[in-house]
This record gives structure tokens, C-alpha cells and sequence, in this order.
């Protein structure tokens, strides 16, 4: 139990330490959002897809990747039913305010909406509350969301 509360502590302090770096809008990695990963493959396939460099778009000033033109077309034409919130940020971060990186297999869709979390085991703390999450992290995104 103490083992658990030392590793979550670890885990907070990372997040608040990260709250200080500048971030942009959309989490990417090496120029990618979502580190490539296809945003609509999570409704799709119900699991973390890899895009392709072939199939890519820009859209809020990140480089979105694809897994299939059929992906592609259906994020173009509705980029914010796809789309991570909080830019694909940690939801469990952002109920605390701030912005950290999150991991492709780290997710949930939750009322049609995709969410991602820093790893595995900070989305198992965020599933025990995820509606009281949310709504801070809507309410913190409002003012996160430009800072960088």
C-alpha cells in the first residue's frame, strides 16, 4: 500500500514539474500528434492504431498520421469528434491544471470522446472518478489550454 502511495507520489511530482515546461496547444512527439498514432483508429478498431507518414494532415499545427485515407477523410471532415481532448494531453493531469505527455495505450473513449492518460496506471486512477475528473479538466483546459 505505502509501495503504491510512494510510486503516485513519484507520479505527481513528475506532472508538477512538468506544468512549468512550455507546452503546445496538441501533445506531439517528433513532430506528430499523438507520436503518430491515428486518432480515429481508437473509435474504429477500438485499439491504439499506427498512422502512416504517407497519410498525414495538418490541423490545429500538428501533423495528424493516418492509418487509412478512409481515417484521414473522416477526421478532415470532422476533426473534433476525433480528436483527443485537452489536445491529447493527460486527462488526470489536466484535472490537476496542468499539461503531461500521455501514451498511446493509455486510453478511454468516454461519451463518444477520446481521452488518454500519462500511462496505464495514472488512467487507473482517473477511471475510479472519471466524471469528477472531466469536469475539472474541462473547467482547467479552458485556461491551460494557451499556455504554454
Amino acid at each position: 500500500m505505502q509501495r503504491n502511495f510512494v510510486r503516485l507520489t513519484v507520479v505527481f511530482l513528475f506532472f508538477s514539474a512538468a506544468a512549468f515546461a512550455q507546452k503546445p496547444v496538441i501533445f506531439s512527439t517528433s513532430d506528430k500528434a499523438l507520436g503518430g498514432y491515428d486518432p480515429v483508429g481508437y473509435f474504429t478498431e477500438g485499439k491504439p492504431v499506427v498512422g502512416t507518414d504517407s497519410l498525414t494532415w495538418t490541423w490545429q499545427g500538428a501533423h495528424w498520421h493516418f492509418a487509412s485515407e478512409k481515417n484521414k477523410t473522416a477526421f478532415q471532415a470532422e476533426p473534433e469528434r476525433f480528436a483527443p481532448q485537452y489536445g491529447g494531453y493527460c486527462a488526470f493531469g489536466m484535472s490537476r491544471g496542468y499539461k503531461a505527455p500521455t501514451q498511446p495505450d493509455a486510453w478511454t473513449i468516454v461519451d463518444n470522446k477520446l481521452y488518454l492518460n500519462y500511462n496505464q496506471k495514472v488512467r487507473t486512477e482517473w477511471n475510479k472518478d472519471r466524471p469528477g475528473y472531466i469536469q475539472k479538466a474541462d473547467t482547467n483546459w479552458v485556461e491551460a489550454r494557451e499556455k504554454k
